[in-house]
C-alpha cells in the first residue's frame, strides 16, 4: 500500500515537473520572439532613419542654389521633424499609425521638393544630387525589405502567443500581439497616371 502511495507521489511529481519544463521552454520562446520583433523594429527605424538623414543631405544641397523655393525647404524640415516624433510602441496599433502617418508626411513633401528640382536643370545635373537619387531609391528598398521583415517577425511571435498551450502561459505572463505594420491608406488602388503627350 505504502509502494503504491509512492508511486502515486512520483507520478504526480513527474507530471508537475514535464508541466514546469514545457512551461519553462514556452515562456523563454515567447522571450525570444519578443526580443526578435523588437530586434526587426530596429532594423526598420534605421532604415527610416537613413532615409530622413538623405533626405537632410538633399535638402543641404539644394539650399546652396540660389533662388530655390525656400517654402518647400521648410515644409521638408519641418516634416522631418515630426516624422521622428512620435516614440512606437510595437504593442500599440496606434503609435505605429503616427509614426507612418508623419514618414509618409516626409516622403510626401519630399516628393514635392523633386517635382520643383525638375525646373532647376543646375541642381539635377550636379553629382551629388544625383548620387543622393540613387541612394534614396536603394533606401526604400530597405523600408521595404525591412518593413516585410517585421511583418514575418510579427506573425511568428503572434502565433506563439494565440496557439495553444502557449496562449494560457502568454496571458499568464503579460505577453500580447504584436501590431503589423500596415500598407499606406490607398495603396491597394491602381495610381491614375495621364500623360500630356502633344
Amino acid at each position: 500500500m505504502k509502494g503504491i502511495k509512492n508511486l502515486g507521489l512520483y507520478i504526480i511529481l513527474g507530471i508537475v515537473l514535464i508541466i514546469f519544463f514545457v512551461g519553462c521552454t514556452k515562456y523563454n520562446s515567447l522571450l525570444s520572439s519578443e526580443e526578435k520583433v523588437q530586434k526587426t523594429w530596429g532594423s526598420v527605424e534605421t532604415n527610416y532613419q537613413r532615409r530622413t538623414d538623405l533626405y537632410s543631405s538633399v535638402v543641404k544641397t539644394i539650399e546652396a542654389s540660389a533662388n530655390f523655393e525656400k517654402s518647400l525647404l521648410t515644409d521638408v524640415i519641418e516634416a522631418r521633424s515630426k516624422a521622428h516624433s512620435v516614440n512606437v510602441d510595437v504593442n500599440d496599433q496606434a503609435t505605429m499609425d503616427k509614426f507612418l502617418q508623419n514618414q509618409n508626411q516626409l516622403k510626401s513633401s519630399f516628393d514635392r521638393l523633386l517635382v520643383t528640382v525638375e525646373r532647376y536643370p543646375d541642381i539635377k545635373t550636379t553629382k551629388a544630387f544625383q548620387d543622393f537619387q540613387a541612394q534614396i531609391e536603394g533606401t526604400e528598398n530597405r523600408i521595404n525589405v525591412a518593413r516585410q521583415d517585421f511583418n514575418a517577425t510579427v506573425e511568428s511571435y503572434n502565433l506563439n502567443v494565440k496557439r495553444f498551450p502557449g496562449n494560457l502561459l502568454a496571458s499568464m505572463f503579460g505577453f500580447t500581439p504584436k501590431a503589423y505594420f500596415k500598407s499606406d491608406p490607398g495603396a491597394e488602388k491602381v495610381p491614375d497616371l495621364q500623360y500630356n503627350i502633344n
